[in-house]
């Protein structure tokens, strides 16, 4: 048989292993393409990974399967499941929908509307750290929260020397923390509340790297829930920027509420679906292990919790505050620190502007992420242009949530008005329906007026490299 000459075959394999990788390139491409494709997605979501992945094969494929996933698939199967057993025994009174946003909220399957509430809102981190204390310190049977973030700091070690002595008197506590946000405090900080009897679980944690792992898709819901009576929701995460025994000129402007009432069942559904997709245990069995009946009617208050994220089909979250902008007769007023809506929102909020609605727009006048900065310039430059009042809260970060539809809706969670928030992070939302809580949340929106300016008309080509990092962070905004 011929045989090739000494050194041919290395010259062969040179000359082909640029094919080989062309080749590998293009079909990793067409791969990730086709996953990308078939995923519900926005127009500028999908574009912005269909450019990286074409342009940049070997690094966009890697970073799609890495971070680029929007949904999990075999969580909202199990979801599914829960959300069908959950219908068989629900204990809480169901409402009809009072206004078409409900009744788009109530038909994704993602949130019911109760009556027979109390709430009682938290807008500043002394009374948010006092309201934690107190009612870890009155638990009797059961703590479950779930937190983004759990600092290695001062009120974080007072938080979790709270419930490591509640765990030690025999209480059940179940702490849940992100994998990303929480990363250095679910391991030996968090060893004390193990020790006594306390669980400690990480949800979809990156190190180490796992099947399971998606490092993009994060949870960003804030919950806590007090023997299935009492709940606190909002933005504070459980760190001293957030919350503390005293004042801190450092500390974020944040918001939140304590629920009572049947609602509270809802948001410890959300907790116990959570926790045991991170920890794998049974749903059932964590059910059947609670006794004590539901909790009576705590006031007049109507409510829809309304849980969004990666574990649900369709985007609920969106779905309902596209309703509410749509549905609102006089003033829109948004309160967030990270403002990058998608096309279909940003558009909505400009017709209503120019239809002579009163839109109002709070954000810090500098945020803690500077690229997310430059990417709201564009879109609240729109909304000035269209008759929309931009306020930029200062001095400090203003970490706050909140949506205000005319005298009629308020919206108060976890989630930001930005498109991470609306389609890829685990939120958690709650939907006031009832007029006094509504002129509540008006109340405390306006009270913020006192510590903003109004936002100055933007020049944007004043300055040509501030224009060109607007551009790229308007570019890469649908992947914040």
């Amino acid at each position: 048989m011929p045989t090739l000459p000494s050194g041919a075959w290395d010259v062969l394999s040179t000359s082909i292993t640029p094919y080989l990788f062309t080749i590998g390139g293009f079909l990793l491409a067409v791969f990730a393409i086709a996953r990308l494709l078939s995923e519900r997605r926005q127009p500028s979501n999908t574009l912005a990974w269909l450019l990286i992945i074409v342009l940049l094969p070997y690094v966009g494929v890697p970073l799609y399967l890495l971070i680029g996933r929007r949904k999990l698939q075999r969580v909202a199967r199990r979801r599914s499941h829960i959300a069908a057993s959950r219908r068989i025994v629900r204990q809480t009174p169901v409402l009809p929908p009072p206004c078409s946003t409900a009744q788009t909220i109530n038909q994704t399957g993602a949130g019911v509307v109760t009556g027979g509430n109390h709430v009682e809102f938290i807008s500043d981190g002394e009374q948010a750290f006092q309201t934690f204390l107190e009612h870890i310190r009155s638990a009797r049977r059961e703590i479950h929260i779930t937190t983004f973030i759990l600092s290695r700091d001062a009120v974080g070690r007072r938080l979790v020397d709270a419930l490591t002595e509640k765990a030690r008197q025999g209480v059940k506590v179940r702490l849940l923390l992100d994998g990303v946000g929480s990363l250095f405090a679910s391991f030996g900080f968090c060893r004390p509340l193990r020790e006594a009897g306390g669980e400690v679980v990480r949800f979809l944690p990156v190190l180490p790297l796992t099947s399971r792992g998606y490092a993009n898709l994060r949870n960003h819901r804030k919950i806590a829930v007090f023997d299935r009576t009492t709940a606190i929701v909002g933005g504070h995460n459980l760190a001293q920027h957030y919350m503390g025994p005293k004042a801190w000129r450092k500390r974020f402007a944040d918001f939140g509420a304590v629920l009572r009432g049947p609602a509270v069942i809802e948001l410890n559904d959300v907790f116990l679906t959570d926790w045991c997709f991170a920890s794998r245990q049974s749903y059932t069995a964590l059910q059947e292990r609670w006794t004590e009946p539901a909790p009576p009617p705590a006031g007049d208050s109507i409510l829809q919790v309304v849980p969004s994220g990666p574990d649900l089909d369709g985007d609920p979250l969106y779905d309902g505050v596209l309703s509410m902008i749509q549905e609102a007769e006089a003033s829109i007023w948004i309160v967030t620190p990270y403002f990058v809506p998608d096309e279909v929102l940003q558009r909505s909020l400009i017709v209503k502007a120019r239809a002579g609605c009163d839109v109002t727009v709070i954000v810090p006048a500098r945020s803690n992420h500077p690229i997310t900065d430059f990417a709201r310039r564009h879109y609240l430059r729109e909304l000035q242009k269209a008759g929309a009042r931009v306020m930029l809260f200062q001095p400090g970060m203003l970490h706050s949530k909140g949506v205000i539809i005319d005298y009629r809706i308020g919206l108060v969670g976890s989630a930001n008005f930005d498109m991470r928030s609306l389609f890829l992070n685990f939120e958690i939302s709650v939907l006031v329906y009832s007029p006094g809580d509504v002129a509540g949340m008006r109340n405390w929106a306006r009270s913020l007026l006192e510590r903003c300016r109004p936002a100055p008309q933007d020049r944007r080509r004043d300055r040509p490299l501030r224009t060109m990092a607007e551009d790229l962070s308007r570019l890469l905004a649908p992947l914040l």
